[in-house]
């Protein structure tokens, strides 16, 4: 039998990265988050992932990771345990190869949560094969591919919506989890058309994984102190996206990233991901904001990079102050331009 012959189902999802506004830091139990978040859902910072089904006549998974059409064993171990999840709730994938095949819209190593868009693109090939075997119902699709995506990589969840997302309880928002993301759409037109420039102000792997940062919060001093303050400030944001009010969108998202990093310098042991370039692009986003009136802000995610968060209608003012003044802080003078996007999208295979 040729492998074509051999080949049970095939899926292929695309499923874009985010960016937490309000950030998830610290969980409990099995990738439960200790406090709510919400993200911008991104446009062109995706990954393309296929997952090819084979019946395996031994009764024993087997599962073969392909980036940019290179075999990588260093990414086998995240994708078995993710299928370990996923068998709990469809034992009938133990009786199958895999064979998956991914790669990203971006740039490796390149400060976007790669984690979230290729964990989420791959939770939804999973599903979409259980929905084929009839293992999975249509109406329980969207909640349990972000299910599936959260025991992947948290942020995952996030992915699989579009415009803005929320996971995590909270009482002002009605259907928000801890265990998955729902849309949130309670938001002024304006900021579903917001633009996101990525400052590459370090393109190498982190010192200090997520996961260990994550670790690092149990314990910490101000833990408890950040997840009433993260819960206050979600109450806050929401307030802004409904409003429409820019700058003050600008001042919370802003200091939400700086709580983060915060954190981190405070943990014990401490350690610190931004780099002098950070600092300096971050001084020169605040005073840009002041000195025009542009309700341009910073956001980061656990690393050195800047997102540079904008209305569409201040487009081009921006870009021109990114590539004046914002673009010799970065690394090769490389940065990417993004937006507020709408979601995964099933690929033809």
């Amino acid at each position: 039998m040729s492998d074509f012959e051999s080949i049970i189902h095939e899926v292929s999802w695309q499923s874009p990265s985010n960016i937490a506004l309000v950030k998830y830091w610290g969980k409990h139990g099995v990738q439960l988050p200790s406090n709510p978040s919400i993200s911008f859902t991104l446009n062109s910072c995706r990954t393309k992932t296929k997952l090819i089904s084979r019946k395996n006549d031994l009764s024993v998974r087997s599962i073969d990771v392909y980036v940019d059409d290179q075999l990588k064993s260093d990414f086998k171990p995240k994708v078995e345990k993710l299928f370990d999840h996923a068998e709990r709730r469809f034992p009938f994938l133990s009786s199958y190869s895999f064979e998956i095949r991914t790669n990203n819209t971006f740039p490796h190593s390149s400060g976007i949560a790669s984690s979230a868009s290729g964990m989420s693109a791959l939770a939804l090939c999973i599903c979409s094969f259980a929905l084929a075997q009839e293992a999975l119902e249509e109406s329980d699709f969207w909640k349990s591919a972000s299910e599936l995506a959260r025991l992947g990589s948290g942020s995952a969840c996030r992915s699989l919506f579009s415009g803005l997302s929320v996971w995590g309880e909270h009482t002002s928002i009605q259907g928000s989890s801890d265990k998955y993301g729902i849309q949130y759409d309670d938001v002024h037109p304006d900021f579903l058309k917001y633009q996101d420039t990525i400052l590459l102000i370090h393109k190498g792997q982190k010192s200090v994984s997520s996961t260990v940062g994550h670790k690092l919060l149990e314990g910490h001093p101000f833990a408890e102190i950040r997840f009433s303050e993260a819960r206050n400030n979600m109450d806050l944001l929401l307030d802004c996206l409904r409003k429409g009010d820019k700058f003050e969108f600008a001042e919370i998202v802003e200091k939400e990233a700086l709580m983060l990093h915060a954190l981190m310098m405070t943990s014990d042991p401490y350690f610190i991901l931004m780099q002098p370039e950070t600092l300096a692009a971050i001084k020169k986003i605040r005073e840009f904001r002041k000195q025009n009136n542009i309700p341009v802000a910073f956001t980061l995610d656990a690393g050195a990079n800047v997102h540079v968060l904008y209305p569409e209608d201040t487009k081009e003012k921006v870009l021109k102050f990114v590539q004046d003044e914002l673009a010799s802080f970065c690394e090769d003078g490389t940065y990417l331009c993004d937006s507020v996007g709408f979601g995964p999208t099933k690929e033809k295979c």
